[in-house]
Order: structure tokens, then C-alpha cells, then sequence
């Protein structure tokens, strides 16, 4: 019997070291070396990066932000090669992001649309030709983009700037809109020097504490105009903490030459910077 199996192993042997010295055989590892090749000139092309699946505040038409807008549930976008994938950390709620919403404000998306205009994020992913970012850093979106109440943002690298991750969280996320803003105020009219002094109103806007904080920075002095309302003395005592010079309710300039009293409020400032005009 194990001679038998011994002479049925070699006769099949045999028999398949004929078969592959045949045409057929050659063939077949010509088209197997073929396809090979074709396999290892695709193999390059691996599967594209996608973002994870996200959720986002959309508006699909302008009007009250309470009843257009809504929380949709996003596929995962494909990662270009020079796209970075951001999970977003935080992104504030700014008046201009409701006036977008509205359709007032002169800026604004077409729709339908994600909301949001600023935010800080974590970099989940990069494509396969950016440089300068890598996965973990933190990111801002800067000039102001579009789109930044969702979970996972997907944009161009050149819209994405890197921030030190010890930057408090809620600095980075609102660090471009109106900050920015209150800097090219002070800087894009009239060329201020350290000693001159300037007058705004809306001065408990986010704007009007910044122009405050940066003038100071300048030396130049600030007089700021606050509405009325309860607990105006402690709104002062805030906006005098953060270096405004003088801060009056709109009643206490309830006068017929507001344009006179603010030169002299000026006047007075730059001739007597270390006085108060409470004192």
C-alpha cells in the first residue's frame, strides 16, 4: 500500500513538472506576471483620507436663527492632498454670525450653509502634500471661514494657522473676528500717537473692550460711551479694569453740543493724561 502511494505521489509529480514547462503553463505565468506589475503600478493609489462622520448647524434660508436653523448629521468628507481635516474645539456665537443668519449683514454665505465664522481646533488629519501642520496641533482659521459649527471641518491648508495649545481655549477661538476688528480701527483712519485720546460708544461690545485693551497698550487714551441700564457702575468699574480712561452713560451726555463736550473731554485728556475726570 505505501508503495502505492509512493508511485501515485511520483507519477503526479511528475506529471505537473511536465505541466508547467508547457505553453499553457508559460502563458499563464506571463499573464500572472502581468497582472502583477499592473498591481504594483495601482498599489500607490491607496484608499482616500476621509474625515470622520460630523454634525453641523445648517440654515438652508435667511431669517430668525431660532427657526432656520437646524443640527444635521454630515458624511465624511474626502481629505485632498492639501486639505487638513480640523476637529473643531470651539467656535464662538458672535452678532455678526446671527446677522448672516438673517441675511442682514453685507458678508454672507450662500445658502444652504453652515454657521460660524471662527473657532479653534485640533488637526485630525492631513493630505498627503501639506507641510507645516501635523496631526495634534492647534489650529485657526485665518482670514475668517465659513462653516465652523461642526464637529470635523475639512478645508484648504493655506485657510488653517497653528496656535501654541497653551493659549487659553476660548482666546484661540475668538482671537481673529473682533480683535482684528478693533486693531484696523485704531490703525486704518487716523494715525494715533501715544497721548491722543479717542471716544467710541458700544463700548461693552467684545470690539469696544478691545479698542480699550489695545489703546491702552498705544497710550492713547479712551472715553466710552455705555447705554443705560442697571448696574452701570459696575459696568464701568470693569471697562476702567481693563484701562479705559473715562466710561459715561448715555444720559450723563444728554447735552446739546455732544460734539463739543467730547473735543473738551479730549482736549482735557491729552493736556492732563494722569487725571480723572471723576476726580
Amino acid at each position: 500500500m505505501a508503495v502505492t502511494r509512493m508511485v501515485a505521489i511520483k507519477s503526479l509529480l511528475h506529471t505537473a513538472a511536465a505541466a508547467a514547462t508547457s505553453p499553457a503553463a508559460a502563458m499563464f505565468r506571463k499573464s500572472h506576471l502581468l497582472h502583477s506589475n499592473q498591481a504594483r503600478r495601482v498599489r500607490p493609489f491607496s484608499a482616500a483620507i476621509m474625515s470622520p462622520p460630523s454634525k453641523a448647524v445648517i440654515y438652508e434660508q435667511q431669517g430668525p436663527p431660532d427657526q432656520v436653523t437646524r443640527v444635521i448629521d454630515v458624511p465624511p468628507v474626502e481629505v485632498k492632498e492639501k486639505d487638513v481635516c480640523v476637529r473643531m474645539l470651539a467656535s464662538p456665537i458672535n452678532p455678526s454670525d446671527i446677522n448672516r443668519i438673517e441675511g442682514v449683514y453685507p458678508v454672507r454665505p450662500q445658502v444652504p450653509a453652515v454657521g460660524g465664522y471662527e473657532g479653534v481646533g485640533e488637526v485630525h488629519s492631513v493630505g498627503s502634500a501639506v507641510k507645516g501642520l501635523a496631526i495634534g496641533d492647534w489650529v485657526i482659521s485665518s482670514p475668517p471661514s465659513s462653516g465652523m459649527w461642526q464637529t470635523y471641518v475639512v478645508k484648504d491648508q493655506g485657510v488653517w494657522h497653528k496656535v501654541d495649545k497653551s493659549t487659553p481655549i476660548e482666546y484661540a477661538a475668538t482671537v481673529i473676528v473682533n480683535p482684528l476688528t478693533a486693531l484696523r480701527m485704531l490703525e486704518d483712519f487716523v494715525k494715533l500717537s501715544s497721548g491722543d485720546a479717542i471716544v467710541q460708544n458700544g463700548a461693552t461690545s467684545i470690539v469696544g473692550q478691545c479698542i480699550i485693551q489695545l489703546a491702552r497698550i498705544k497710550g492713547v487714551h479712551s472715553i466710552n460711551l455705555i447705554r443705560d441700564r442697571a448696574g452701570a457702575d459696575e459696568v464701568k468699574e470693569n471697562l476702567k479694569n481693563l484701562g479705559a480712561d473715562e466710561v459715561f452713560t448715555e444720559t450723563q451726555l444728554q447735552v446739546k453740543n455732544v460734539k463739543g463736550l467730547l473735543v473738551y473731554f479730549t482736549y482735557f485728556l491729552h493736556l492732563y493724561p494722569s487725571l480723572s475726570m471723576d476726580d
